[in-house]
């Protein structure tokens, strides 16, 4: 689930305002900014299985330390705590730490069952992404909700703090759109350096920010 993760930035901005949206964005990508690094270390794996599900070509043989919903909550409560020392913010700390660990229960939705429950452990997923269709009304869905909340929680102080906004939000709604009809990636080792680059999310999240502002309601409460 890329634009879905996204959202959950996005909407996270209405509930704890102080926060970055940069942060968020970090936080949503979380466990996706770990698992690259761990298959290049021979830690996860991940192989081009076509077919493996509708949606993707990809196969996600073993990532038990970076997407197990034990491991999930534990990334979850060191960010939670961190970020809210360096914010000296508790809620917004938090709000931090529940968006990493929403990023384990929207895969569960569209993954088939490969998530680990623990190392070691059952794996689960509903499944959601063997039908293109069904990925797109919920994952649209929930994008277009994000989209709104956070929209309705900053405005633009300048043209940078819109057009900035929207180039993002087209840029991840485009790579997920067009995933499904994307010929499969050459290799797995390819695949892992290509996810690195979502480091880049949470600098353009944080550049639209720097030229916005927290909408007054939003602020009061």
């Amino acid at each position: 689930m890329f634009a879905g993760h996204l959202a959950a930035a996005l909407g996270a901005k209405r509930v704890a305002p102080r926060a970055p949206l940069g942060a968020y964005v970090a936080a949503a990508y979380g466990l996706d900014l770990i698992w690259p690094v761990l298959v290049l270390a021979g830690i996860e794996r991940v192989s081009i299985a076509p077919g493996n599900t509708a949606f993707t070509a990809l196969a996600f043989d073993s990532y038990p330390w970076s997407h197990s919903l034990l491991l999930a909550a534990a990334w979850s409560a060191l960010a939670g705590l961190l970020a809210g020392r360096w914010l000296h913010d508790r809620r917004a700390g938090w709000a931090i730490g529940i968006v990493v660990l929403s990023h384990w229960f929207l895969d569960l939705i569209v993954h088939r069952p490969d998530l680990p429950l623990w190392p070691g452990g059952p794996v689960v997923g509903l499944g959601l992404w063997n039908s293109v269709s069904g990925t797109m009304a919920v994952e649209g869905l929930l994008f277009a909700v994000g989209i709104v909340l956070y929209t309705g929680a900053t405005w633009p102080r300048d043209r940078v703090g819109r057009w900035a906004l929207v180039s993002l939000l087209v840029f991840v709604g485009a790579l997920w759109a067009v995933q499904p009809f994307s010929p499969p990636p050459p290799s797995a080792h390819a695949v892992a350096l290509t996810a690195l680059s979502l480091v880049l999310l949470p600098l353009w999240a944080q550049w639209a920010e720097r030229h916005r502002r927290i909408a007054d309601a939003v602020g009061a409460s």
